[in-house]
């Protein structure tokens, strides 16, 4: 996959999915805008490790809209363009029934659903702005496995990922008469990020055995399957959602 020339914005760039999603664009020629919420060193640290050059550090709280708004402006100035958006950024926080009180409840829901939903919807809405006038453009979002299997326990990062599934393929939809391709990705398990607590804890070996392979994504396996969306001659999967969790759940 060649994606020389292409501008790409790759949100919640700090986690090991975001990483592999950065380094896969520029090692196939992209400039990379590495999105970070507070941790601009890192980023800066990120893009120094880079192949290419011109990338750019962009913060933004992804949960409030104007500063949404703020970073896609940032790299349309920046680049000229904007041709793909990777909607990456996500947050979970636990709320069991059974133990949290009203305001915690819904204070995780807002929480969740403002990061993981909404700032995807922002995002993408500012996204295509740009990509109709410059004539096309590549959204993928990431999913989960969590959106179609349940999440007990985190019932809000469930809701909040079959919600981005859902506004992925409303989405392609409506932007396809402007050549804007909107697709997800799925992944179960990945090593590192937001799974490394169960997949160094006791039931760790349990979590790996859910797929017949016998083990979890590797996050280079969901970038591989993000860069391909994006790459041209796939523009006939817009709407698709694709399942990278090694046939751990079938639907």
């Amino acid at each position: 996959m060649d994606f020389s020339g292409k501008s790409v914005l790759v949100t919640g760039a700090s986690g090991s999915i975001g990483q592999a999603i950065v380094r896969r664009f520029a090692d196939a020629g992209a400039r990379v805008a590495v999105h970070y919420h507070a941790g601009r060193d890192a980023a800066e640290t990120l893009i120094a490790s880079l192949a290419g050059e011109g990338h750019l550090a962009v913060g933004a709280d992804i949960g409030d809209g104007a500063s949404v708004q703020q970073m896609v402006e940032a790299v349309v100035e920046r680049f000229g363009r904007l041709d793909i958006l990777v909607n990456n950024a996500g947050i979970d926080i636990a709320h069991p029934v059974a133990s949290v009180d009203y305001d915690e409840w819904q204070r995780a829901w807002r929480q969740v659903l403002d990061v993981n939903l909404i700032g995807t919807a922002n995002a993408s809405y500012c996204a295509a702005r740009h990509m109709i006038t410059a004539g096309g453009g590549r959204i993928v979002n990431v999913s989960s496995r969590g959106a179609y299997r349940g999440e007990p326990e985190h019932t809000s990062y469930g809701a909040s990922k079959a919600g981005m599934s859902a506004l992925s393929q409303s989405l392609a939809k409506e932007l396809a008469p402007y050549n804007i391709f909107v697709t997800a990705v799925a992944p179960g398990w990945v090593e590192g990020g937001m799974a490394r607590q169960a997949l160094e804890g006791p039931g760790a070996a349990a979590v790996r055995q859910q797929s017949p392979v016998g083990r979890v994504a590797y996050p280079e396996e969901v970038a591989y399957t993000v860069a391909f969306l994006a790459s041209d001659g796939a523009e006939f999967l817009t709407g698709a959602v694709v399942d990278i969790n090694g046939a751990s759940y079938l639907r």
